[in-house]
């Protein structure tokens, strides 16, 4: 027989804890706050290209702001229904 060491196997990762269910609420209820601007900038938007062609200089900084706040909504859906994946941060451990 050889004398060959058993392989190493790699450290059993510890579990990080679930977020709470209240902070997962909070974030997709605030979500879905951040999407009302995001749909009132589609329908302003929309209105504008369909009544004149183009959308008028005064609207435009208003509906892109519209959709960057409706995208930070889908975004903060999103990080809620995903849940936590980072793992804990090297000194937080004992």
């Amino acid at each position: 027989m050889s004398d060959t060491p058993p392989p190493v196997l790699p450290p059993v990762p510890t579990p990080v804890e679930p977020r709470s269910g209240c902070l997962t609420a909070f974030m997709v209820i605030s979500g879905v706050i951040l999407l009302l601007p995001g749909l009132c900038a589609l329908l302003f938007g929309g209105a504008s290209v369909i009544d004149g062609g183009k959308i008028d200089s005064d609207i435009a900084p208003l509906v892109f702001l519209g959709l960057v706040v409706g995208i930070g909504g889908v975004v903060l859906i999103w990080a809620a229904i995903r849940g936590r994946k980072a793992p804990p941060h090297p000194r937080a451990q004992p």
